[in-house]
């Protein structure tokens, strides 16, 4: 009796679910897909074969995760060492080439920590991506984009960032739980300017890091962007601040209170349909302070994770779940899941009309 009774609830509950993803419950109405959209948020790595100067520590080497990040870019290690960095950079241009909805990504380098004397601290630093290699990988693709990546710390990074804005840069991203950069620091001041005089925009990490083993939680606090604002830099603070609390207050509710004092800040809505950031999405749709400021991103590798699938979510259609699994091209993927969870045209389109792409 209690094996039938089992069963009869089981079947009951798969029907519910069944029938529950019978209709899509958008966040927001539906709108059409723009064309030409570019992704302003996609990661590259290298292992420093072929020169490339990329590094990753040992520590990460024998992570778990490093082996899911090359899967994820489509290569493995022996690849890697056979042809060089440079065939992660050839692999993302020929997917991003098959892509229906996306037409160019940017791809974004990640300078590290640096020591007391401005030069790279292998010994805290997990991944590096010098500028050079990503600037020399956007070169090599016409559908690639160049994110320059440098820590306000070194002595010469008023030259890098002019080097950078020269062979191309389209912004600047940091991630300062990693690089131990603290945004707010009076120091900066001088950077801050001169990223306004290269009319340079700052993508910044905001919210909590897992993708690292380990990270400062304090700097990803989106209160410390309010140094760069007040200068006039044009900020893009990733993720909607999403997992981060700081005194006691949730990280979206506090970069939403700047977003109503500075109309040239932003927030991407990359990683937002990661299983592991239930609610996000929404938020970042239905937040008023949210609205008309979101810029669209990926936060490639990782919609070639399993932390990306369409059957997670509860607000799409069967049709629709069945219809995006279906698309075998990662950025279509990505951008058929937010369109239809009701991602606004504009967000989609801001990418372009911010570095003049369109």
């Amino acid at each position: 009796m209690k094996r039938i009774k089992f069963l009869v609830t089981f079947i009951v509950l798969k029907l519910g679910l069944f029938c529950a993803g019978l209709t899509a419950r958008p966040f927001r109405p539906v709108e059409p897909i723009p064309a030409g959209i570019v992704d302003m948020h996609c990661h590259i790595a290298g292992i420093g074969a072929g020169g490339s100067g990329c590094w990753v520590s040992p520590r990460m080497l024998n992570n778990w995760r490093f082996g899911i990040y090359l899967r994820s870019f489509g290569v493995t290690k022996k690849e890697v060492l056979a042809k060089g960095d440079l065939i992660i950079g050839d692999k993302i241009s020929a997917s991003l080439a098959q892509s229906k909805y996306v037409s160019r990504a940017v791809i974004l380098a990640l300078d590290g920590v640096v020591d007391g004397q401005g030069n790279l601290d292998t010994n805290r630093t997990e991944v590096y991506v010098p500028d050079e290699f990503a600037a020399a990988v956007c070169a090599r693709h016409t559908n690639l984009l160049f994110g320059c990546s440098v820590n306000p710390y070194r002595p010469d990074a008023l030259a890098r960032l002019e080097w950078a804005k020269a062979h191309g840069a389209v912004l600047v991203k940091w991630i300062p739980n990693i690089m131990a950069i603290h945004p707010d620091d009076p120091k900066l001041i001088p950077f801050y300017k001169k990223m306004v005089e290269l009319n340079l925009p700052l993508l910044s990490h905001t919210g909590e890091e897992k993708s690292f083993s380990r990270a400062s939680a304090d700097l990803g606090d989106p209160e410390k962007l309010r140094l760069p604002l007040s200068l006039g830099v044009k900020v893009i603070a990733a993720h909607i601040a999403s997992g981060g609390n700081y005194h006691g207050e949730r990280g979206p509710d506090r970069l939403a209170r700047l977003m109503r004092e500075y109309p040239h800040l932003f927030t991407d809505i990359s990683a937002l349909t990661n299983v592991n950031k239930p609610g996000c999405l929404k938020e970042a749709l239905t937040k008023p302070e949210f609205a008309g400021r979101q810029v669209y991103g990926t936060d490639f590798p990782l919609i070639n994770t399993a932390l990306e699938s369409p059957w997670y979510s509860w607000h799409l259609s069967l049709r629709e779940k069945l219809e995006i699994s279906r698309t075998k091209n990662p950025w279509d993927r990505d951008v058929l899941t937010k369109h239809y969870l009701g991602v606004p045209a504009e967000t989609f389109a801001r990418p372009a009309e911010m570095f003049n792409k369109s």
